[in-house]
């Protein structure tokens, strides 16, 4: 058990190290002198002409976040199936408490696919 925390501590360890100099770097060798071609903004590659527009389909919103509710929920039920001998009567109960509160957001979702025109 104390070698596992051991590993934990040590992995945690090396992400700091690893991360600190990618942090620290890009700010050391990075230009510093802004110019007005380094400022412009760019649209893939090309100088922008005319005001930007912001357009954001929202029709396939509450589809997107079925798919979430569902794809966590079929891979954890299929974990669970596979166990299903050895978890008993306790996975059973966890299992629908788990069940139950995947049903909220997808209410929800229900909720907002039936009101479109706030999209």
């Amino acid at each position: 058990m104390g070698s596992d925390l051991l590993l934990i501590l040590f992995t945690a360890a090396f992400a700091a190290a690893a991360s600190v100099p990618m942090i620290i770097i890009p700010l050391i060798i990075s230009p510093k002198k802004p110019t007005k071609p380094k400022e412009m903004q760019y649209e893939c590659g090309q100088i922008p002409s005319g005001a930007g527009k912001m357009s954001l389909m929202m029709q396939y919103y509450a589809y997107l976040l079925m798919f979430v509710a569902f794809d966590v929920m079929s891979m954890f039920l299929f974990a669970w199936g596979l166990s299903i001998q050895t978890v008993g009567l306790n996975g059973f109960f966890v299992v629908v408490l788990f069940i139950g509160l995947l049903l909220v957001p997808l209410g929800f979702t229900l909720y907002h696919a039936g009101r479109r025109e706030i999209w």
